[in-house]
C-alpha cells in the first residue's frame, strides 16, 4: 500500500510540475504580443516626434526667408 501511495504521489508532483511549466512556458508568448504593442507606440510616437521637429524646422526656416526677403 505505501509503494501504490508513494507512486500516486510521485505521479501527482511530477504531473503538476510539468503543467507549472507548461503555463510559465505559455505565459512568455502571451507577453509578446504586448511587447509588440508597446514598440509599435514608442515608434509611433518617436516618428510624430520626428515629423513635428521637421515640421518646426521648415516653419523657421520659411520665416527666415521672408525676413530676409523684406531686407
Amino acid at each position: 500500500m505505501k509503494k501504490a501511495l508513494a507512486l500516486v504521489f510521485a505521479l501527482a508532483l511530477s504531473i503538476s510540475m510539468s503543467s507549472f511549466a507548461f503555463a510559465q512556458a505559455s505565459g512568455d508568448q502571451m507577453d509578446k504580443p504586448m511587447d509588440k504593442k508597446a514598440d509599435a507606440k514608442e515608434k509611433k510616437a518617436a516618428k510624430k516626434k520626428e515629423k513635428k521637429a521637421k515640421k518646426d524646422e521648415m516653419k523657421k526656416d520659411d520665416s527666415m526667408k521672408k525676413d530676409d526677403m523684406k531686407k
